[in-house]
């Protein structure tokens, strides 16, 4: 058993009109994959009533992608179900409580998202929440190897420097692994580099193209803000400060948030937003390129790399080299590999204790 909530639910909501935003997030992009006569997929999130989860589940049912949401946590998705599935989009909810009902949950799904697990207190760093959230992780990926062993896998849950390599390595251990089937989301990272770029330069941050690459944790995420268009216009002390608060945007949250929490709706915003790309994708439309974080030999001695992804009807697609980067990303980038080979390290061991 996982033995405790997979995600403490989120603090209760004042009453504001989230619709709007979530049509933003979900709409033109729902409405292109069914352009391309996509039917919709059989999509489950596991850690459905946690911080991350509802809002996840809320923009993944309001993009009307989805035929059929199947919401599993280990406490309150019933009604988590039933809320959402009162909204006047296509497709259906099913709520799926404990680990009894995880086998249903997973049945027949074609795309599994884990935000499951505990978040950040303030002064805790992401691998503080390693032990906790591995063994959650771990559980939940067995049982994808048994009830799902084809359906594309988006991850989450932090440490996600470590839970990939530990998600990859309980499915190999089941037979079952396919490296084009895993992604960790390291889509929040590419988000905020959009936010705070755009602000910096004035401009829309939805016109506003940055790759980020590395992993997903403090100085293992390397926004390359040297291949963005007008970046010149911003000083070398500029560009070091906006790096620094791309990769540190989640302790400003928490911060922030001052102990109820971290980042939940920011991250149910990018991780919807990945995963419905990856549905226009599985649907066939061609030419969606992202950032995620997956099997990769983009690096020596790194086997798992955020760098941008083709994503295609197969999942992973062409994965994009590195690439040229100015000497003070060069120097964040030597400096960053040895850590994240270890954090991969630490998830390999966990998975074959």
């Amino acid at each position: 058993g996982i033995g405790q909530p997979l995600s403490p639910p989120p603090q209760a909501p004042q009453h504001t009109n989230m619709l709007s935003a979530a049509a933003r997030v979900a709409t033109p992009r729902a409405a292109r994959a069914f352009s391309s006569g996509a039917a919709g997929h059989n999509v489950a999130v596991l850690g459905a009533a946690g911080g991350i989860g509802q809002p996840l589940s809320l923009l993944l049912k309001v993009s009307g992608a989805v035929s059929h949401l199947r919401c599993f946590d280990i406490v309150n998705t019933p009604g988590v179900a039933a809320d959402i599935s009162h909204c006047s989009t296509r497709g259906r909810v099913t709520g799926h409580v404990g680990d009894a009902q995880l086998g249903d949950a997973l049945k027949g799904a074609d795309v599994v998202v884990i935000p499951a697990g505990v978040p950040r207190k303030p002064g805790m760093t992401r691998d503080d929440l390693f032990n906790t959230n591995a063994s959650i992780v771990q559980a939940l990926a067995k049982g994808c190897a048994k009830h799902c062993p084809d359906a594309n896998l988006l991850i989450i849950s932090n440490p996600v420097n470590s839970t990939v390599p530990i998600v990859a390595e309980t499915m190999k251990a089941a037979g079952v692994y396919n490296p084009r089937r895993l992604f960790g989301v390291t889509t929040l990272d590419v988000v905020r580099a959009r936010t705070f770029v755009g602000e910096a330069l004035g401009r829309d941050p939805e016109d506003t193209h940055v790759d980020v690459i590395g992993g997903h944790a403090g100085t293992t995420i390397l926004p390359l803000l040297s291949r963005v268009a007008g970046i010149d216009a911003l000083s070398e002390e500029q560009i070091a400060a906006l790096t620094h608060r791309i990769q540190f945007g989640g302790d400003e949250v928490v911060k922030a948030k001052d102990g109820a929490g971290s980042a939940t709706l920011s991250m149910a915003y990018a991780g919807a937003e990945f995963a419905l790309k990856l549905m226009r994708a599985l649907g066939g439309e061609a030419g969606i390129t992202e950032c995620s974080y997956v099997e990769s030999d983009a690096v020596d001695g790194a086997a798992f790399f955020s760098t941008p992804v083709e994503l295609t009807a197969e999942g992973v697609g062409k994965i994009h080299p590195v690439g040229d980067l100015s000497p003070a990303e060069q120097a964040n980038f030597d400096a960053m590999v040895p850590d994240l080979i270890a954090q991969i390290a630490k998830g390999v061991k966990f998975a074959k204790q």
